[in-house]
């Protein structure tokens, strides 16, 4: 079991920036791709982002390409998302999920074995 814990969020206003991380315990962050997805009230959950094991392979979601980057460090067990340049559309719950994987990376959450509980994120126009 992988256990995750998002933090970061919050409520700014449009065109700020925020910096999510989602830390893993429990069983060894090792070979774990990590991808963000998130949801907002009436709506589906939503890829956002994804990185492979090795951090070599990244994936955005058209949406935040060129605003968001997303990173790991697994010497800590923490998987980032960098949000720049906010936008309102951008307000949802997001979420961390972990997936066994060396060097693939994956936009589909039911690809997704371990997930974390969420953090709010915010954006005010």
């Amino acid at each position: 079991q992988v256990h995750l814990v998002e933090s970061g969020g919050g409520l700014v206003q449009a065109g700020a920036s925020l910096r999510l991380s989602c830390a893993a315990s429990g069983r060894t962050f090792r070979g774990y791709g990590m991808g963000w997805f998130r949801q907002a009230p009436g709506k589906e959950r939503e890829f956002v982002a994804a990185i492979s094991w090795s951090g070599g392979n990244t994936a955005y979601a058209d949406s935040v390409k060129g605003r968001f980057t997303i990173s790991r460090d697994n010497a800590k067990d923490t998987v980032y998302l960098q949000m720049n340049s906010l936008k309102p559309e951008d307000t949802a719950v997001y979420c961390c999920a972990a997936r066994l994987s060396f060097y693939s990376t994956s936009v589909f959450y039911n690809e997704y074995d371990f997930w974390g509980q969420g953090t709010q994120v915010t954006v005010s126009s």
